[in-house]
């Protein structure tokens, strides 16, 4: 077991509050909410439930911390990042091991979304003192134009389940960057990182009431309230398209910026002069990052007619030789979906491909009968009216179809109501820049199959979202800009 013993569990588990985090102070909710551990279906922990009115108490605590918060330095709301970055780069394991304990990811994945996680408190502490206006003479020479970014105001975060750190990090440190206070409600599935990170930023000096989380089993009932809420100034999601649209319907009456990470559907284009060595090494991680549950895993593989059976043979070979189990045992690859809806989600899928005619070179069953384990997948000859073409996946499951020229194999890649991020391969550099130009996506991974850095613009076109996380871009969506004009 990789020398994780039962009291390793223990402690780790034992350290993390489970409480509601409102104001500094850390309460009980109106009830519990049971954790369980994706592997065996064992409890891990309860975590309080937090009511509709304890809520709307988080946000009271965002909204009495805003104005300081806006008002403190920039230095310093920096250094507190800073610091916090230091923090959990210093807890790597103990993070590591909590996340695959409540979401299932290996160990060795775990320990690297840590170092992802952490590195957007350091990108963000390093915004924070860059955050610039500008000044100008107006055309006609009379006035003087100023104009400056300030604090959007509080914020409410709600973040998945597939990266219980990285996607709270990726919201909470351009928040605070920028000057605003925060509500984050995790998802109920994993909890327990979210609530170990604000014991972290605590311990990094953020003040009370400036970072608040809600852990809750009635996620609309608490935060539909807070939407409509006339003080909630920003609204910031990452989950399923349904879900983002709903919300966008519900702050439309308090006309919040929002900015939404949604869902995705992403092609993995191999065109007739990719690299196949390149292609299957981008292939593996573009498909099983995370097990395949993130909103950046290759959904479609687009494969030119002329190396599509070299490129799944191999696919296959890699991706059947992988080990299934417990993260947290020696040599694992590949652990449990999160719940067993998922295991079915997926198995109803390669049903519905294989009822069209798909073939299986490797996996296509659940694995064991204790905890949710899907074997790694590759199907060949799916066709295109099969329902995982249209639907994410979100398991460990390749399918393969074929394409004879760039138009059609462009026009495939875009056949989708999703825009989040495609994959291409080639060795053409033309080829890889229109081919970049013309998919319909925010992001394009050019002969790589991860695209995913903090240093980036993060985010989706059409029903994948709107807005960016990331880059010199993520922290503009938690600013507002307010123009002076200046007689003279």
């Amino acid at each position: 077991m990789a020398g994780i013993t039962a009291a390793r569990i223990s402690e780790v588990i034992g350290a993390v509050p489970t409480g509601l985090f409102i104001g500094g102070d850390w309460t009980a909710g109106d009830g519990k909410v049971a954790v369980e551990d994706p592997s065996n279906g064992e409890t891990l922990s309860e975590v309080a439930d937090a009511s509709p009115a304890q809520g709307m108490l988080a946000l009271d605590a965002a909204v009495a911390a805003q104005k300081d918060w806006a008002a403190t330095h920039p230095r310093v709301r920096g250094e507190i990042l800073r610091r916090a970055f230091e923090l959990l780069i210093a807890r790597t394991e103990d993070f590591a091991l909590l996340m695959t304990l409540e979401m299932g990811k290996p160990l060795a994945e775990a320990r690297g979304e840590v170092v992802y996680g952490a590195e957007f408190f350091r990108w963000f502490s390093e915004e924070a003192v860059r955050i610039a206006g500008r000044y100008a003479t107006a055309p006609s020479g009379g006035t003087r134009l100023l104009t400056m970014k300030q604090p959007v105001g509080p914020v409410f975060a709600i973040t998945p389940w597939n990266f219980p750190l990285a996607m709270g990090t990726r919201k909470i440190g351009p928040a605070l960057a920028a000057g605003c206070t925060v509500v984050i409600k995790p998802a109920e599935l994993t909890p327990l990182t979210t609530l170990a990170l604000a014991s972290l930023l605590t311990e990094a000096g953020l003040p009370a009431g400036v970072v608040n989380v809600v852990t809750t089993s009635r996620a609309g009932a608490l935060s539909e309230p807070i939407i409509r809420d006339p003080r909630l100034r920003k609204l910031t999601f990452t989950g399923s398209t349904p879900v983002g649209r709903k919300l966008i319907e519900q702050s439309a009456q308090q006309v919040l910026k929002v900015s939404m990470e949604l869902g995705g559907n992403a092609p993995f284009v191999v065109f007739a002069d990719a690299n196949l060595d390149r292609a299957v090494d981008g292939a593996m991680l573009a498909k099983m990052r995370n097990i395949g549950e993130a909103c950046t895993a290759a959904n479609r593989f687009i494969v030119h007619e002329s190396v599509a059976e070299e490129f799944s043979q191999r696919l296959a070979a890699r991706m059947g030789a992988m080990v299934v189990g417990r993260g947290i045992d020696d040599g694992v690859q590949v652990g449990p979906l999160i719940n067993d809806a998922a295991v079915e989600k997926v198995s109803e899928l390669v049903a519905d491909a294989l009822d069209h005619g798909a073939k299986v070179l490797t996996g296509g069953d659940k694995v064991g009968d204790r905890g949710y384990f899907y074997a790694p997948t590759v199907l060949t000859g799916v066709p295109r009216t099969a329902r995982m073409f249209s639907n994410e996946i979100f398991g460990p499951v390749a399918p393969i179809t074929t394409f004879g020229s760039d138009d059609e194999g462009i026009a495939l890649a875009n056949d989708t109501e999703f825009g989040l991020v495609a994959y291409a391969f080639t060795e053409s550099l033309t080829r890889a820049l229109t081919v970049a130009e013309r998919l319909e996506t925010g992001m394009v991974g050019i002969n790589q199959g991860i695209v995913s850095n903090p240093a980036a613009p993060f985010g989706g076109v059409k029903a994948s979202g709107l807005g960016r996380e990331g880059g010199n871009e993520g922290i503009e969506e938690y600013l507002e800009t307010k123009y002076v004009g200046i007689a003279l």
